[in-house]
């Protein structure tokens, strides 16, 4: 759990932490991240020193994850140790070899080793840098600047790199929270994928912008989603049908309903 304000001393560090990896303004940080933390963090951190976050499904595997980073020049990348009992680090590391411009492998949940993502990012309190506000300040992207590559399915080709600033992807989240009357109070559930523009705008994006509270699910299971909106008091969630299907005949199988929302 977090806070507003330990998020903000976070996103501050690891930004730091990035450009002592070699990050700056426009270069392409990849990752392949289920819905945790780090995956919020690192986009606040990347908007903070003008990076661009490109953030890949974690379904992928060496033909998917291969063209786009090789595509996007990506400088660097950050996966998961295991996650569903696959090995990302292992695959990333076969992949660097044939990625010219793939720099660094930073690993989350490993050893501990010097690839290891909070030895290098989260441990060392690089905000109390004496270069870090100069660092903060210098290259904070503007409404049109580009903060975001993400790529297409490939379902009729080769998979498209999308471009995004904060006002292409700000111009639907604005309307959209004003429409449904979503505000600080609400609370979000998201277990859409935030490597998919669902997850990422709304599961993300659109409860910072509302200062609201985000609960965030890398593991589909809808006894535990019912659950977390019961105990969370969850008022908001977006996701597709099966997602939904599910949360509604969970809901019917237990005969207990989950608390009303005005929405």
């Amino acid at each position: 759990r977090f806070s507003y304000r330990e998020l903000s001393v976070l996103a501050d560090r690891i930004a730091v932490g990035l450009t002592r990896l070699g990050v700056g303004r426009n270069d392409v940080v990849s990752m392949q991240l289920p819905n945790w933390w780090q995956f919020s963090l690192l986009y606040l951190a990347c908007s903070r020193i003008g990076a661009v976050l490109n953030p890949m499904m974690h379904i992928f595997r060496e033909r998917e994850l291969g063209f786009m980073l090789k595509h996007g020049e990506a400088k660097l990348l950050i996966v998961p140790k295991l996650f569903r009992g696959f090995d990302h680090e292992a695959m990333a590391r076969a992949l660097q070899p044939s990625l010219p411009h793939l720099q660094r492998i930073v690993v989350i949940g490993g050893d501990g080793g010097p690839d290891d993502f909070d030895t290098l990012l989260t441990t060392p309190e690089w905000e109390k840098a004496p270069d870090a506000r100069e660092i903060l300040t210098r290259h904070r992207p503007g409404p049109d600047d580009i903060t975001q590559l993400i790529y297409t399915s490939g379902t009729t080709g080769e998979p498209k790199g999308v471009m995004h600033s904060a006002n292409t992807v700000m111009a639907n989240i604005v309307p959209y929270a004003r429409r449904l009357k979503l505000g600080a109070d609400d609370v979000v559930l998201m277990a859409s994928p935030m490597a998919h523009q669902t997850g990422f705008m709304y599961g993300l994006m659109m409860p910072i912008m509302l200062r609201a509270s985000v609960v965030l699910h890398d593991v589909w299971d809808p006894k535990k989603a019912v659950a977390t909106i019961r105990d969370e008091g969850v008022t908001f969630t977006m996701a597709s049908t099966p997602f939904l299907t599910d949360l509604t005949k969970t809901v019917q199988d237990s005969g207990q309903p989950v608390p009303s929302s005005p929405y």
